[in-house]
């Protein structure tokens, strides 16, 4: 009888809670049902990687083909390729991309004169609003072999045209990947300048006075403490290493670069909706391979994550 008495309290007591609070918690059903309509609910049409649809049948009423269009994704020509080209993208970005913020953040945080700093945090991150096919286009101007800033400077100093670089397929990851990073850096710094905006402050006085250097201030008291944040950007980044950016490499794609420049999610983007091909359940079954391997990665990088450093998302 006392286990049931208690627990009658308790649900009486979150009943009273959610009655007290219900603003909050009908404020909460907006992202709930977000959340199920555009996340939830299209999961659904994963079943078209297993079946051979058309139109005329409809998702549930085309034919069942089980694993055929994995086989079919497995055995082309193209499988080899867009992974590769994904995987180099995405680690080249990872281990590029990823340390520059912390140490811009870093270096920022201890630079002695706040009020420029703020201005060059300012100035950096401004890159990360201006929007993909912009950004491209800047790209695509400044690297003009014959009209951009880049052919100018070469012909001023050579008195030679330059090779267009934007046609050489082996230079396509460096110029995808460090414009990426000038582009987010600043932006990306921001959460790392939140944590170290919360470090005690005694702890910097306490190594000052045991005669701590600037650097090692930075290493043994900032560092530890945005530690943890940088463990879970990591975790997330590896969950999504696969998801290279789709628009910027369909764009700065051309007929000379096609085959260091293809990666999944343009593959994709092709096989489902370009014309003259059009295979949905192949696009599907596709993107979902995608989604299987990110989702991989993100438990093994938590658990090693977690084994070695005691921090993970769950």
């Amino acid at each position: 009888m006392g286990k049931k008495s208690k627990k009658t309290q308790t649900k009486k007591s979150l009943r009273r809670r959610i009655a007290a609070g219900w603003q909050v918690y009908v404020l909460l059903l907006v992202p709930l049902i977000y959340l199920f309509v555009f996340s939830y609910i299209p999961m659904g049409g994963l079943v078209l990687a297993f079946k051979k649809y058309t139109i005329a049948d409809g998702i549930w009423g085309s034919a069942w083909v089980g694993l055929e269009n994995f086989i079919t994704f497995f055995s082309s020509y193209k499988f080899p390729i867009v992974l590769k080209n994904t995987l180099v993208l995405a680690i080249y970005a990872l281990l590029v991309g990823f340390p520059i913020p912390i140490l811009f953040a870093l270096l920022l945080n201890a630079f002695p004169r706040k009020r420029y700093a703020k201005v060059v945090q300012s100035v950096t991150y401004i890159p990360h609003f201006i929007s993909t096919v912009v950004m491209v286009g800047i790209i695509m101007q400044i690297l003009n072999s014959r009209t951009g800033i880049y052919g100018n400077l070469f012909m001023f100093f050579t008195g030679q045209t330059p090779e267009d670089i934007l046609s050489k397929g082996n230079l396509f990851k460096h110029i995808f990947v460090w414009s990426g990073i000038w582009q987010s850096t600043g932006y990306n710094a921001i959460i790392y300048m939140a944590a170290l905006s919360s470090v005690d402050q005694s702890l910097h006085e306490a190594a000052c006075i045991d005669g701590a250097t600037r650097f090692q201030r930075l290493l043994y008291v900032d560092w530890p403490c945005i530690r943890p944040t940088a463990v879970i950007m990591l975790i997330l980044a590896a969950g999504g290493i696969m998801n290279v950016s789709f628009e910027k490499a369909l764009l700065m794609q051309n007929d000379l670069n096609i085959a260091y420049s293809e990666v999944i999610s343009t593959y994709v983007y092709k096989v489902g909706l370009q014309k003259g091909i059009g295979d949905f359940s192949l696009s599907t079954a596709i993107g979902m391979f995608n989604s299987v391997i990110n989702f991989i990665l993100l438990v093994i990088v938590n658990a090693i994550s977690k084994r070695l450093t005691n921090d993970s998302i769950f």
